[in-house]
């Protein structure tokens, strides 16, 4: 088997292609049908006529935080905070964005929502989850003493993806958020579910196709591009997963009756299949998939674009198959398809004919 290194997912992307804001509507968005040999343009709403009766789609129902908090040190020097944790007892643990970093033990003060003066502040307490981790760990607390996630909603802004340019907005409270995301916890999207609307899910409902919930809070690190040639050497970001019992008996019945489970994006790939070679159905996951890659649940996939290097590359590459992958990159860039969080989408089947 050919031994791939990080260049081989390497591609130019025009800027002009990096998707700002979602389209008008949900369903609305361009699907390319990467199924079979040649590629299809469609429309996303046409997916019902992609799927069978006894199909199950399993959707990732994480709920995005406003996990960005800004504010200032005692010096008056600027911080910024992105939440990926909610801990025990008032602690997060949160990427610090800061010109120089505080003292273990101190506070800072963070803005507050207009006209929600509150007395938040956070303090620092370490690093985490241990003295050489890359995140640190905060008690955030206000003078009424409200839990973290009460506080983020009230104060805090929508972790919006380093490519996108514009500061956070209500279209984005709505839109970077699925319509039936449900657990808190993600600091960014499961995107590929973006495009479902309430029509779209009865249309596929009426037609016999089955729905289940994983749970996986997408973590920041789903951003960060691999960095070493030699994809062994890649430490995976580590992510939190649960697969309910509801969930592991729709798709033994789904497997049973011939049906093919469907996964929606990637972070519910990386769910299923973490369960399925470990059999923990709820924990940290930091399963790397690269080509190769024996899956064993997943057989359709609903996916965005994704970034140049990314670990997101190597995991539908692995699903469809490398070149073909690639084939579809081209002519998705040709045919100026929209890319990343806010962009268009693609729908795969392992080993590319299925």
């Amino acid at each position: 088997m050919r031994t791939y290194t990080l260049s081989d997912f390497d591609f130019a992307l025009p800027e002009a292609l990096i998707a700002q804001h979602p389209a008008p509507e949900r369903s609305a968005s361009r699907l390319l049908d990467g199924a079979g040999n040649a590629s299809v343009d469609r429309i996303f709403r046409d997916l019902p006529s992609l799927l069978r009766a006894g199909d199950l789609l399993v959707f990732n129902d994480t709920k995005v935080i406003n996990a960005r908090l800004f504010g200032e040190k005692a010096t008056g020097g600027k911080v910024e905070l992105l939440v990926e944790r909610v801990l025990g007892g008032n602690q997060v643990a949160a990427h610090m964005r800061v010109s120089k970093k505080p003292e273990v033990g101190a506070t800072l003060r963070l803005v507050c929502a207009s006209g929600k003066e509150d007395g938040l502040s956070a303090t620092m307490l370490g690093r985490w989850p241990n003295a050489d981790g890359p995140l640190f760990r905060f008690v955030l607390s206000n003078d009424a003493g409200d839990d973290p996630f009460t506080l983020m909603e009230r104060h805090g802004h929508v972790p919006l993806p380093p490519y996108i340019t514009h500061t956070d907005s209500a279209e984005d409270a709505l839109r970077y958020q699925t319509v039936f995301a449900k657990n808190p916890g993600a600091v960014a999207a499961p995107t590929a579910a973006l495009h479902f609307d309430e029509t779209l899910l009865a249309q596929i409902d009426a037609m016999g196709v089955e729905r289940a919930h994983v749970t996986l809070h997408v973590g920041a690190g789903t951003f960060q591009p691999v960095k070493t040639e030699n994809l062994s050497e890649h430490q995976m970001h580590s992510e939190w997963y649960n697969v309910p019992q509801a969930t592991q008996d729709a798709i033994a019945a789904c497997k049973a009756r011939g049906g093919r489970v469907v996964a929606v994006g990637t972070t519910t790939v990386r769910t299923l299949e973490s369960w399925a070679r470990t059999g923990q159905a709820s924990g940290d996951t930091t399963i790397f998939i690269t080509p190769g890659f024996e899956f064993k649940v997943v057989r359709l996939l609903v996916t965005n674009f994704h970034l140049p290097k990314s670990s997101l590359m190597m995991l539908v590459s692995a699903f469809a198959g490398y070149e073909h992958i690639m084939t579809l990159y081209r002519e998705a860039i040709e045919r100026e398809y929209r890319f990343f969080s806010y962009g268009d989408a693609m729908l795969l089947v392992l080993g590319k004919i299925g």
